[in-house]
């Protein structure tokens, strides 16, 4: 089954397309689950679940409280106040809700998207959403208020939120779950709390977000004597307070994102990863980020294993070398003629540098070569997402006539004929030559094309000061009011969602052919209308990274701009329907976002500074 998620943004936020993300509350295994009270480690179900419960549950009927006092026949000023107090109450709850209900924190906060789900050619559905950033479009809405939707979006509501206290399932977490909850939180705040990602109209982002830390001061406090003796939970508490003070009276546009990510985030990140140590927690084999990961942009931040397929071998220096070596082999191919590197070439960042690729025989393929770096962290490949992982898109390419024009069986085959690969299979994959193996090596090696080590990443680390005021001021830009930052999540700066990072966002912008945005053409790529016809999909595709982007010339999926100045201006406009043409399931907004000359040139020179200093 695919489903993808689809919504218009208002005139200031930036449009989602979601693909379909399976929800499933994981109670996560360690070695040893264990608390630690006065330094005495034991076995334990938590014992302020009830508590914590409890504190959830009242936010929860606040939050119904305020719903309910929510009412059309009031002035929209009126409605305006309740709303930012249903948010508030929201915002309380939320680390709840993402650790313990989190398909009911995708649906009550969820964008105001079309859901579409398509079985097959004959079974597509198409549901309208339901949540509190519906009505927030609603109460902001330039041509006035819509009563009937308002009734119909808070008949859910005030359905749902009881729904979710009676049916809530915190009754047995131990405090590793809450540690996880508090960590979970933070990055959420971090990568999207501060970005408008989910307060696209109102702006609110700092003050709700301050709400959040208030929040988990709150729960802290309720964990109080499961610290026991450490100072760890002292620094919590001051560090929670700090973040909370840069947050409350900040303006969303001018707010020192940078600042508060690395004096503020970072910091507390330090302080989780020696509460897990202290706790003698291990839950790196069932998370996708490390919970030891002191550091939002460090190659150990994420939990590389889990991003590949389940029982996979482990990653190794070997074994990435093997896939180096196969990814550069072009007796793979039906000619020998075309390797993996022939359209993703290193010194790109893994791209080739035309229009469009380049295949077979000379061939112009459909779309431009997406770079590989950083593909380890996201959930589907290829710009229509057709490929289902690393190891699936390696697939593709091999059975694609205008690529490498072969099957598996026959690379496979060529692998075993060649000496060279017999001794590293013999050892790394206790002597089976298989595709299936042949395909994990590429893929691990593709795996490691991560390294976290560009000037903007060893600046957050805190191993330089080199980073100018012009880049700051563009990374705020991308995370503000250029809201790049709501499309391209950091630390990847891709569309993989956190901070469960188990999705990719795809996107209709209204691409044109080029550049010529005085006379603009719509670019005529179906996108995801394909396989199942589905108009609501046309035109959409994968949101990729922009790390390297220096060196990924030419941009979009058509390559129709050169620059990084024309991606900018194209944006800028409001893509294509901003230039007047008829894009109707655009996912980009389309009011200009009035960047300045300054405020360009300074967003390009921080996607410059995450160009990577080297590669394996």
């Amino acid at each position: 089954m695919i489903n993808i998620y689809f919504y218009k943004r208002n005139r200031r936020g930036i449009l989602k397309g979601f693909l379909f993300l399976i929800v499933t509350m994981s109670i996560f295994s360690c070695k040893k689950e264990s608390n630690i009270v006065g330094h005495t480690m034991v076995k334990t179900n938590s014992a302020f679940t009830k508590d914590l419960r409890d504190y959830y549950l009242q936010n929860l009927d606040s939050l119904s409280t305020y719903l309910n006092k929510l009412n059309p026949t009031k002035s929209l000023e009126e409605n305006k106040v309740i709303f930012k107090q249903i948010r508030k109450w929201y915002k309380y709850a939320e680390p709840f809700m993402i650790a313990f209900d989190n398909n009911s924190y995708l649906t009550i906060n969820g964008p105001n998207l079309l859901i579409v789900h398509a079985e097959d050619y004959t079974d597509v559905k198409k549901i309208k959403p339901k949540s509190l950033q519906v009505v927030e479009e609603l109460l902001y809405a330039d041509e006035g208020l819509d009563i009937d939707e308002l009734e119909l979006q808070l008949t859910f509501l005030r359905s749902r939120v009881p729904f979710m206290a009676h049916n809530h399932i915190i009754y047995k977490q131990k405090d590793r779950h809450y540690l996880k909850m508090i960590r979970d939180e933070i990055i959420t705040v971090a990568t999207k709390g501060i970005t408008g990602f989910d307060s696209p109209m109102q702006l609110n982002s700092t003050e709700e977000s301050a709400y959040v830390y208030q929040s988990l001061w709150n729960i802290l406090n309720y964990m109080k004597d499961s610290f026991g003796k450490t100072e760890v939970y002292k620094q919590l508490q001051n560090a929670f307070k700090a973040a909370e003070q840069s947050l409350i009276s900040s303006n969303f546009e001018t707010f020192d994102r940078y600042a508060f990510i690395k004096n503020h985030t970072n910091k507390q990140l330090v302080l989780l990863a020696k509460a897990f140590k202290e706790w003698d927690i291990d839950m790196a084999e069932n998370y996708e980020l490390n919970p030891y990961g002191e550091n939002l942009f460090q190659n150990d931040f994420f939990n590389l294993s889990h991003f590949a397929p389940q029982g996979s071998p482990s990653i190794s220096k070997e074994r990435i070398a093997l896939g180096k070596s196969l990814f550069n082999d072009a007796s793979l191919s039906n000619g020998n003629d075309m390797s993996c590197a022939t359209c993703h070439i290193k010194e790109k960042a893994f791209t080739d540098g035309h229009k469009v690729a380049i295949g077979r025989n000379g061939i112009k393929l459909q779309r431009n070569s997406p770079t590989l770096s950083y593909a380890v962290y996201q959930r589907t490949f290829f710009y229509d997402g057709r490929g289902d992982g690393l190891e699936g898109q390696i697939v593709g390419v091999t059975n694609n006539k205008n690529e490498f024009h072969t099957d598996l069986i026959t690379v496979e085959k060529r692998v075993k004929e060649n000496p060279k690969y017999l001794k590293a299979f013999h050892s790394l994959y206790e002597g089976k030559i298989t595709n299936k193996n042949v395909r994990h090596a590429i893929a691990t090696y593709i795996r490691s094309l991560a390294p976290f080590n560009s000037k903007f990443d060893r600046n957050m680390q805190g191993l330089e000061n080199t980073i100018t005021e012009k880049e700051v001021l563009g990374f705020n830009l991308f995370m503000g009011k250029a809201a790049c930052a709501t499309c391209h999540f950091p630390p990847t700066f891709n569309g993989t969602v956190p901070p469960k990072y188990a999705e990719t966002e795809f996107e209709n912008l209204g691409l044109t052919k080029n550049a010529n945005f005085k006379h603009p053409v719509l670019d005529d790529d179906p996108g995801m209308y394909y396989p199942y016809e589905v108009e609501e999909r046309r035109g959409f595709f994968k949101t990729s990274s922009v790390r390297n982007v220096e060196l990924t010339a030419p941009y979009m999926h058509n390559g129709a701009f050169k620059t990084l100045e024309q991606v900018l201006e194209f944006y800028n406009l409001g893509g294509g329907q901003g230039m007047g043409l008829d894009v109707p399931y655009q996912t980009l907004p389309p009011d200009p976002l009035e960047l300045n000359d300054n405020e360009i040139n300074s967003i390009i020179a921080f996607m410059k500074s995450l160009t990577d200093s080297e590669y394996n």
